[in-house]
């Protein structure tokens, strides 16, 4: 059900499908209720934290763009400049509100799979909680420099100190419209007010902000799910696959894949989707399963054999890394 929505919804948001005239009111309703809500935020924005530093790394669009692989990219950068970086994030799929310090062994329904991610990968404090306020306290509190906010552009209680707003470059800003008519979850004006742009992938020219930087996901090596082997992307050249995504935006893994020279049968799920064993019994038998990383956190606990995981490094214009450390040296000064 959730799949078929998306599909639908999809086809209306990028494709050529046309707005059904009944989704065009509820976009205005959306409108006026996003705008009421964020004066509501801002006024209840916490005091002490309004001098801390806060980086928020989110979206102007419903689904994925690629902003994990950026947040990793940025805690690297921050460690490299001598700056402690912690993550906070909602933590989205939790089973429980409270706040958590996530640590690498944790499952993936009390941290949330893109938490889990930036800890194993980065080894920088993560806490996620429902509070954002709650937890970038608690992070601040254990010495971190940076507070790094994975996602939260609207939540506007949050104080910041720099917004970096990360788009698809394949999908841009698709029709250009409000939820739920189109994938905005903010008016496209938005833009002109945050710190920074990143475009990941796709064509610069379809993004309307001048000064914004592409971003490119660079693939890792496979590595197995059940071991320790690891092999480069392109020693599967050649093999036919059963590719496993469920991102927001599942045809750039397929695409990635296929541009190595693999043969893909597609199997797509929605974002964030709670994989079961079952969601494997389907899949064409005694091919090897690749799938990304994100998505590796949560099928891991299957013991699937031969399944694999594709890691990716966000890959930056040197320009706007010095640009971004530069800020965020006078931001601490």
């Amino acid at each position: 059900m959730r799949a078929e929505l998306e599909q639908k919804l999809n086809a209306i948001w990028y494709g050529a499908a046309a707005v059904p005239f009944w989704l065009k009111p509820l976009a205005a309703v959306y409108r006026a209720g996003q705008a009421l809500d964020r004066v509501r935020q801002l006024r209840q924005q916490p005091e002490d934290l309004r001098t801390a530093p806060i980086v928020v790394i989110g979206n102007l669009t419903a689904g994925g763009t690629g902003k994990t692989p950026l947040v990793i990219r940025v805690c690297e950068l921050l460690a490299a400049a001598g700056l402690k970086a912690g993550v906070i994030s909602r933590g989205y799929g939790r089973r429980d509100e409270r706040l958590l310090r996530v640590g690498p062994a944790d499952r993936p329904e009390d941290a949330g799979d893109e938490p889990l991610l930036i800890a194993r990968r980065t080894g920088v404090p993560v806490i996620v909680a429902a509070d954002r306020c709650e937890a970038a306290r608690a992070l601040l509190a254990d010495g971190v420099d940076v507070v790094v906010a994975d996602d939260g552009l609207q939540h506007y209680r949050l104080p910041r100190s720099v917004e970096v707003c990360v788009l698809d470059g394949e999908r841009g800003l698709g029709n250009g419209r409000l939820l739920p008519a189109g994938p905005l979850r903010e008016p496209a004006q938005r833009l002109q007010s945050v710190d920074f742009v990143i475009v990941n992938g796709g064509e610069l020219d379809r993004i309307p902000v001048p000064g914004a930087a592409t971003m490119n996901l660079v693939p890792g090596r496979l590595r197995s799910l059940c071991g320790t082997q690891s092999w480069r992307l392109s020693e599967f050249a050649g093999c036919r696959v059963n590719a496993v995504a469920g991102i927001g935006n599942p045809d750039r893994f397929f695409d990635t894949l296929r541009s190595a020279r693999l043969t893909v049968n597609e199997y797509a799920f929605p974002d964030h989707h709670e994989f079961t064993p079952a969601d494997f019994e389907s899949l064409e038998p005694e091919l090897p399963v690749l799938m990304t990383e994100k998505d590796a956190v949560k099928a891991s606990a299957f013991s699937l054999e031969n399944a694999w995981y594709l890691e990716v490094d966000a890959a930056l214009p040197r320009e706007w890394e010095t640009a971004f450390l530069a800020r965020m040296m006078q931001e601490k000064s």
